[in-house]
Order: structure tokens, then sequence, then C-alpha cells
């Protein structure tokens, strides 16, 4: 009998080592994971050892896992956003009428022509060339009737000798939207679209590159 329990009693010896060096490891493993989750949420937390993993009566100190820096983004990964710094204005931008293109943009008859004139058909329909405030609808000298539209980088866009208007001031509208018809009114030698773009700061741009600098490929061809 005493063999015997000496045989248990190495036996249970032996098993309580073993589930020691078990939570030896099993600790080890959840330091690193814990570490890992640690460098992702930058927050510690407490260690947790799974019910029955420890031999009846043991005991461990409570641990904490220590808090981690967060870990450094992957490469390519774009950097945080500041919120003080607004971003920057992407225009979207639509040919503003299909035709030809009869006069383009500078010199012209000893003066600069300050737009591109687009031949096309009486009542062709007219689209805003990007997103915008219609800041004037109506007559207007030389043009006969135009539209001006104020875009959202600051931008302006005029459409002259147009036969009418189907906008107000005031009145928001999109890229693509229509805002009149091709006419033949004011000084004009044909029906067509005067159509001229100037920046935020009142200086006249080519409206054709204005157009393919926002992607634009327009079916009258450049000038």
């Amino acid at each position: 009998m005493a063999k015997h329990r000496r045989t248990a009693n190495r036996s249970n010896s032996i098993s309580g080592r073993v589930k020691i060096a078990t939570v030896a490891a099993a600790t080890g493993a959840i330091l690193i994971g814990g570490a890992q989750f640690g460098a992702a949420s930058a927050a510690a937390r407490p260690l947790e050892i799974p019910p029955g993993l420890l031999p009846a009566g043991v005991q461990l100190p409570a641990i904490e896992l220590p808090d981690l820096p967060a870990a450094p983004p992957a490469p390519g990964t774009p950097g945080p956003v500041n919120p003080g710094s607004p971003a920057p204005l992407k225009v979207r931008a639509v040919q503003p009428v299909s035709g030809t293109l009869s006069s383009g943009y500078g010199p012209r008859w000893g003066a600069h022509h300050g737009g591109i004139d687009i031949a096309a058909p009486i009542g062709t329909s007219i689209q805003s060339a990007a997103d915008g405030e219609v800041i004037s609808a109506g007559p207007a000298s030389g043009f006969g009737l135009w539209v001006r539209v104020r875009h959202d980088d600051g931008a302006v866009s005029v459409y002259g000798h147009i036969n009418e208007f189907i906008v107000n001031v005031g009145q928001r509208v999109a890229a693509g939207q229509q805002i009149a018809t091709v006419g033949n009114r004011g000084q004009s030698t044909g029906p067509h679209l005067h159509f001229e773009v100037s920046d935020a700061g009142g200086n006249r741009l080519n409206p054709s590159q204005w157009l393919r600098d926002r992607g634009v490929s327009v079916t009258w061809g450049a000038d």
C-alpha cells in the first residue's frame, strides 16, 4: 500500500509539473498574443488564464500587459488627414455642347478672343461644364443672352449667344445639367456657343485646356 501511495504521489507530482509547464507555456503564448494585441490597440489588459488550466489550489499573481505604442503604418499607407487642412477641391467637368470648333482661344482679327466658339444648330442643348451656382442669366452686351456659372473652385464659365436660358440666378446646377440652348443672338455670324472660363482671380483661361486638365476629351478637337 505504501508503495502504491508513493507511486500515486509521484504521478500526481509529475502531473502537477506538467500542468505548471503547460501554464508557463500557455502564459508565454498569452503574453505574446497579448503583446501583439497591445501593439494594435495600444491598450493594457489583464492576463487571463483559462479555467481548469491550473492545478487545484495554485494561483498566479495578477499580471497586467503593458501599454505598447501603436504599430507603424504599412508602407504605402496614407498618413492621417490633418482636420485643420481643407481637402483640395476636385471639380468634375463635362463638355458643354456638341458641335464644331469654329474659332479658338487667343489672337483673332487683331484682338484677343477670350473664349472658344463651337458651331451647332439653333436649339442644341448647352450643359453646365461643372457643378456651381448660376450668377447671370439674361441679356448681355455683345452676347445677346448669356448664362454664367460660378463653380465650386471659384472659376466662372460663360455661355454666350444663347437662344434661351432655362435656369435662374442663384440656382445650383450640376455638371452636365442643361442650362441653355445654342442661338445666334448678339454680335454673331452664325449659330454657335461662345464658351469661356476665368479662374477665381478673374484671369481668362483657355477653355479647351481647362477641360483637358479635368479629364475631358472634347469631340470638337483641340484648338
